[in-house]
């Protein structure tokens, strides 16, 4: 039986590298090997076209057009057409690109699982903005289990896959989603801040502000959310 095959948007590690790195977090991939499924790398071209710096807590938003050239785009293309679902990842650095990619899937309606800065990549791509949160020390516990409950919408497919209305997650970002153009929030920290957006005409198009695969290994409610996209890419 043929397995699911789960692209990894691999990320630019740091910018001011010399001889930058690209990487995909190993509890990532583990994630996905752990449900059955494949995880394959999909490389970005060499240019790093940097957008969002947590460092420096900017933002520099860019066009969409003409970020890559044909042939880059084809490149992605022939990438992505290998893959059932594609995984836009977390991080401290997110590069251009992942825009582009989020966009494509959405148009091609391409099962995409968004975390933490994929989440804002997502909601860029289709003309939504992200802010600072408020009250950045209780959301930035880099090494927290658990930092806070989220409020889950009965009727969203959130609520699908993780089947209650209230669950613990982890958190380590100080960027929120400002406004979604498109897509639908399903939960909200307790804060009021969108954790969970969905895009209810797609597939599978679901971004989380929390990060699943650190506790898919302890808590059964994360490692749903692995699950579930799998199954929907098997389809």
């Amino acid at each position: 039986m043929k397995k699911v095959i789960i692209g990894i948007i691999s990320k630019h590690l740091d910018d001011k590298l010399i001889r930058p790195n690209t990487y995909i977090r190993d509890e990532l991939k583990d994630a996905i090997y752990s449900n059955g499924a494949i995880p394959i790398g999909i490389l970005p071209p060499n240019q790093i076209i940097d957008y969002v710096n947590h460092e420096d807590e900017k933002e520099k938003f860019l066009k969409l057009d003409n970020l890559l050239s044909k042939k880059e785009e084809q490149n992605f293309k022939d990438a992505i057409s290998l893959c059932d679902g594609i995984i836009l990842a977390g991080g401290i650095y997110a590069d251009s690109y992942e825009m582009w990619v989020s966009k494509f899937c959405y148009e091609h309606n391409i099962p995409l699982l968004a975390i933490c800065l994929g989440q804002n990549n997502v909601v860029r791509s289709l003309g939504g903005t992200t802010k600072l949160v408020q009250n950045q020390e209780k959301h930035l516990q880099k090494y927290a289990t658990y930092v806070h409950d989220i409020d889950i919408k009965k009727n969203s497919l959130f609520y699908k896959i993780v089947k209650t209305t209230k669950m613990k997650v982890n958190s380590r970002h100080i960027y929120t989603v400002d406004k979604y153009a498109d897509l639908v929030p399903s939960a909200y920290d307790d804060d009021g801040n969108v954790e969970v957006l969905e895009a209810p005409n797609k597939t599978f198009f679901l971004s989380v502000r929390f990060h699943p695969e650190t506790l898919c290994k302890t808590d059964q409610k994360h490692n749903t959310i692995f699950k579930y996209f799998i199954k929907v890419c098997k389809k």
